[in-house]
């Protein structure tokens, strides 16, 4: 399957909207219960990196950062967020997308990257681990769902990171 990698644009935003409800009708991919509308999640996350997978004109996946402090010493440590569309999971492009990211990612300056990831979501840790991602721990039931069949349940997350070998960090 023929596929690019390309910065996201404001204009990917109902694509890359409805693959996050996807991952969230998982019950696997975050707490979040909703999407949130284009401004907040826009001012969440840091302006980039932020990539998508297209293919034949479509996004098919998508990842970006959040910054995790606001405070000079942390600038360079971020959570990622990265989603692949249903149709496209399993056929390589997340393999793509994240070490395409991590690239992007060094080049804008970012030392750390973090993620948190349900224990169920054995593909996402596997695939974080390919691209340098250690485990640092579980956090146990850090957080409890506010939808889905698992309403109420607390859930524990694996707190995964990678230290960039070329950035910022001796």
């Amino acid at each position: 399957m023929d596929y690019t990698i390309e910065p996201m644009k404001a204009e990917d935003w109902g694509e890359v909207r409805a693959i996050y409800e996807q991952g969230i009708a998982t019950e696997n991919a975050t707490f979040e219960p909703v999407v949130p509308e284009w401004g907040k999640w826009d001012s969440g996350h840091a302006p980039e990196p932020r990539l998508v997978v297209r293919v034949g004109g479509r996004v098919a996946a998508w990842a970006a950062l959040s910054r995790v402090s606001a405070r000079k010493c942390y600038a360079g440590v971020a959570e990622l967020s990265i989603y692949v569309g249903e149709e496209y999971r399993g056929k390589g492009m997340g393999d793509a997308l994240l070490a395409a990211f991590v690239r992007a990612s060094e080049k804008a300056g970012f030392w750390t990257l973090q993620g948190g990831i349900f224990p169920e979501n054995k593909a996402s840790i596997e695939l974080h681990k390919k691209h340098g991602f250690r485990i640092l721990g579980v956090r146990e039931k850090i957080g409890r769902m506010a939808f889905g069949a698992r309403k109420g349940e607390w859930r524990d997350v694996v707190l995964m990171e990678r230290r960039s070998k070329v950035v910022g960090v001796d």
